[in-house]
């Protein structure tokens, strides 16, 4: 099984369609670095997705730095500040699609946003 997980920060306290822009840049852009065999079995599959928050940037961070050297494709997502927060503001990280084992092992115990 393969799925993309998308992890957000708590401390910024994103309007609903903020934080929904914001996973919607961290998925596609992680998307794009993904390998065409994985996306192809990860599309067949369902496309599966799961949005997950951290408490602050430097957690943030250590998901990222952990994903990137698990050799896993993952995106760093800094808004524009055009709207609510300041330009530049690191918001998220998309990782995979991956092996759903693979990216348990870095954002297994992290808890789903609601």
């Amino acid at each position: 099984m393969y799925k993309q997980v998308i992890v957000v920060r708590e401390d910024l306290r994103l309007s609903r369609g903020k934080l929904a822009v914001q996973v919607a840049h961290a998925s596609l852009e992680a998307y794009k670095k993904s390998k065409k065999s994985v996306i192809s079995r990860w599309e067949k599959e369902g496309s599966k997705k799961v949005v997950v928050k951290v408490k602050d940037l430097k957690e943030l961070k250590d998901v990222f730095r952990k994903a990137k050297d698990a050799g896993i494709p993952c995106s760093l997502i800094r808004d524009a500040g055009k709207t609510e927060i300041k330009p530049g503001t690191i918001t998220a990280v998309g990782i995979g699609p991956e092996d759903e084992k693979t990216i348990n092992r870095i954002t297994g115990k992290l808890k789903v946003y609601r």
